[in-house]
């Protein structure tokens, strides 16, 4: 009869067990998600644990939300909400996901440096994929404290920017992202283009300077080595470089289609036709390709180019200013017959 009686309440227990222990496991275990695809909650300085739940409830079970908001709420997690990209993968649980978010285990980006031409535009851009804004961007670009912290000064920092794609967390500091852009920098010039630097005199800050003109000459690649000895004939030369992109640079009217002799006189140490030798830095952040094309320029003769007349995008060569005065001549023509002023 006691095993009878025992039996009778065993059964209930047991049967309570498995009901607790499948709650547990609904709650605490089920997918949070209650999509097909990762997506992520991106969880910044502002936010509290409330709003961390509204940033995770639209995409997430009920239920699984519930086991989520309970674990969060039973720890200390109010008090120490960690910014970052979190993601939030299908199949995953409310204790996995705990887990992440009190721990600030956050997924990281694709990070892409742009080719911009100016530090506000840098900053614009990365401040579209970063939790930094771009106001604190743009004010460290600026700064000669900072820029010097890092061996540059507000010219040539640009140079230490290789534009590449870079895997990062969204909750970087400026100080990191400037450290990490400085380590970045040093390993792509560390070996053979320093080498190749070096045999032409020229320190990877002027190469860069020297690359960005090119850049802004052509999106011709195959043509970049061949304007990158032209203008290094011309600093050998001690003749000024008269490149068309330090005027619009120097103006910050990048959009001109035309550059007259009166803008020519324009005063800026960036405009190379008053001022001999290369500008004070980089007039963009300096193509791979490009800064490339100047370590592997190639040698010739040529003093002058001019834009071709068929708008090809690529020049006609000159090694003396008769023959290029003819070249010009072409390609005002063409330009006028085309309207563009």
């Amino acid at each position: 009869m006691k095993i009878q009686n025992n039996k009778k309440f065993l059964y209930p227990a047991f049967a309570g067990m498995v009901i607790i222990v499948a709650l547990v496991a609904y709650f605490f275990f089920a997918s949070v998600s209650a999509q097909k695809d990762t997506y992520y909650i991106y969880i910044d300085k502002d936010d509290t644990q409330d709003s961390v739940f509204a940033k995770i409830q639209p995409q997430a079970s009920p239920m699984a939300m519930a086991g989520l908001k309970t674990l969060l709420r039973h720890t200390s997690y109010s008090k120490h909400v960690r910014t970052g990209r979190y993601a939030i993968t299908p199949g995953e649980g409310a204790l996995k996901l705990f887990r992440k978010l009190r721990n600030g285990q956050q997924a990281s980006l694709r990070l892409t440096i742009p080719e911009a031409r100016t530090m506000d535009r840098l900053a614009a851009q990365l401040s579209k994929k970063l939790m930094l804004d771009s106001t604190t961007i743009a004010q460290a670009l600026l700064s000669e404290k900072t820029c010097n912290k890092y061996g540059y000064d507000t010219c040539t920092i640009s140079a230490m920017f290789v534009p590449d794609t870079y895997e990062v967390y969204w909750d970087i500091s400026i100080d990191a992202l400037l450290q990490r852009m400085q380590r970045e920098h040093n390993h792509f010039w560390k070996g053979e283009r320093t080498v190749k630097a070096e045999a032409r005199n020229l320190t990877p800050v002027q190469v860069a300077t020297l690359a960005s003109i090119i850049d802004e000459e052509t999106a011709n690649t195959a043509e970049k080595p061949m304007i990158a000895g032209m203008y290094l004939n011309r600093l050998k030369s001690h003749m000024p470089l008269q490149a068309d992109p330090t005027v619009k640079f120097a103006l910050k009217q990048f959009g001109l289609k035309r550059i007259y002799n009166k803008l020519t006189r324009f005063q800026s140490p960036y405009n190379t036709y008053i001022n001999e030798g290369l500008p004070p830095g980089p007039i963009k952040i300096a193509s791979i390709k490009g800064i490339d094309a100047v370590l592997n320029a190639v040698n010739h003769d040529y003093l002058y180019m001019c834009a071709k007349e068929d708008f090809s995008g690529t020049h006609n060569f000159a090694k003396t200013y008769a023959e290029h005065l003819k070249n010009a001549a072409r390609y005002s023509k063409a330009l006028n017959e085309n309207g563009i002023k």
